[in-house]
């Protein structure tokens, strides 16, 4: 298991070739000490484990890794299906000016379809996040305050690899000398 910087992970699941709508994630506060943890999961392109804190409201620090290869059923099944309420996305910036006026002009004509015909909450988030290519988006099961249970079940799972991350976080924080995260 390697660990790495959490905008390593991130940069990992950008890069996948994967349908960019099969993404799914669970996460909340860190069980013990300050941060998050965050899992984000995909059929064919695995799972990852974040684990991060703001040191202020400027700066995100954190660790992470790689716990599966794939989302396999039984791991699956800790991770929000589509009907669930939340939603995330990874972006990547426009590469130019003219990548950006394109998918302005897209994102655009995307809204005006949705404002002119009935649609879903869940439809208008998949059609703009299409819209501005993004490479990973689905459902979140998050909570800022507390620990959702599938988080936990997923701790569980990857104990040896929560407890690695766990130690990197704290020696992170205690480097920072901060010893809480910003709220």
């Amino acid at each position: 298991m390697r660990i790495r910087e959490w905008k390593d992970i991130v940069e990992d699941v950008v890069e996948k070739d994967v349908d960019p709508d099969d993404w799914r994630a669970v996460g909340g506060k860190r069980a013990g000490g300050v941060g998050e943890d965050l899992y984000l999961g995909h059929p064919r392109g695995g799972v990852y484990h974040l684990k991060t804190y703001a040191k202020n409201p400027f700066e995100v620090k954190g660790v992470g890794t790689r716990v599966a290869r794939k989302l396999d059923d039984e791991i699956g099944s800790f991770l929000p299906q589509q009907e669930t309420g939340g939603r995330f996305a990874v972006q990547n910036p426009p590469e130019d000016e003219d990548d950006a006026e394109q998918k302005a002009k897209h994102l655009e004509a995307v809204v005006k379809a949705h404002a002119d015909a009935p649609t879903t909450p869940n439809d208008f988030f998949d059609d703009v996040m299409e819209a501005l290519d993004s490479p990973a988006f689905g459902p979140i099961d998050f909570d800022r305050y507390d620990r959702p249970d599938p988080a936990d079940e997923l701790s569980d799972r990857f104990e040896e690899a929560e407890d690695l991350l766990n130690e990197e976080l704290d020696d992170l924080i205690e480097d920072d000398d901060v010893g809480r995260g910003f709220q």
